[in-house]
């Protein structure tokens, strides 16, 4: 226990406290990053020989599918296929943590789950389909299928609803036009996953009522949350001054 007259090793209203509660805020989002953070770790000093197999095996492709989804399904969302850590925590700042801070954690959960599991199911469908019809080799029951992105177009897609109009209806035709061109272009079951899991993210409005109004961007100003946050642990202090001093 800490003695009262003693200091605490960072001061409400310094740098630590704001990260911290700015970081507490979204708890799965950055446990989550921290996992892919030791999985990158970690591919970085497994034998380049061996990364193709340690990676299929914990694919989401037809085959390990058809064995054991269950572990397939989550194993596959702790690592990245391509794309630096570093691009993927921007990307997390960016959608995956107003997401969780505006739905809660468990909110925020189903939706990424609804759209990692069904959109993975839906391009792996149309995947067998190109095998079935010869549009696809046999081998392909074994492509390596991992990663996080089906859950990321989720997030962003369920955000459309976070965001006042008419910024929202501008969003929401960005949205569609990235995914809907790459499905257009591409043509790739991955394209399949991408545009289904943005989909899923927007058939989740149930699960955004009762959250809160939406968001105004012409209200954003770059230190409105900073200046928010020094005053609140500023109260805090004055606060805890009064009650130490029985006032």
């Amino acid at each position: 226990m800490v003695a009262e007259h003693e200091q605490p090793l960072h001061p409400p209203g310094g740098l630590f406290p704001t990260v911290w509660a700015y970081v507490r805020r979204a708890p799965g989002t950055y446990l989550w990053l921290l996992a892919l953070l030791f999985t990158t770790f970690l591919m970085h000093h497994i034998n380049p020989a061996f990364t193709d197999d340690f990676l299929r095996r914990r694919s989401t492709n037809l085959h390990q599918l058809a064995i054991d989804p269950v572990r397939v399904l989550a194993a596959s969302t702790l690592w990245l296929d391509g794309g630096s850590w570093f691009g993927y925590f921007v990307l997390y700042n960016l959608f995956q943590v107003p997401a969780e801070r505006w739905l809660g954690t468990l909110r925020w959960f189903l939706v990424i789950a609804l759209a990692h599991v069904g959109a993975t199911y839906i391009s792996e469908g149309a995947l067998y389909w190109g095998i079935q019809h010869g549009r696809a080799p046999h081998s392909a029951v074994n492509t390596l299928d991992v990663g996080v992105s089906y859950a990321l177009a989720g997030a962003q897609a369920v955000l459309v609803y976070r965001i006042a109009p008419p910024w929202r209806y501008g969003y929401l035709a960005g949205l569609l036009l990235w995914y809907g061109s790459a499905l257009v272009s591409g043509r790739t079951f991955t394209d399949v996953g991408h545009f289904t899991a943005a989909l899923l993210g927007l058939a989740c409005y149930p699960l955004t009522r009762g959250r809160g109004g939406p968001w105004d961007p012409a209200t954003l100003h770059p230190l409105a949350w900073l200046r928010a946050q020094r005053s609140r642990h500023r109260r805090n202090r004055r606060a805890g001054h009064e009650r130490r001093h029985g006032r």
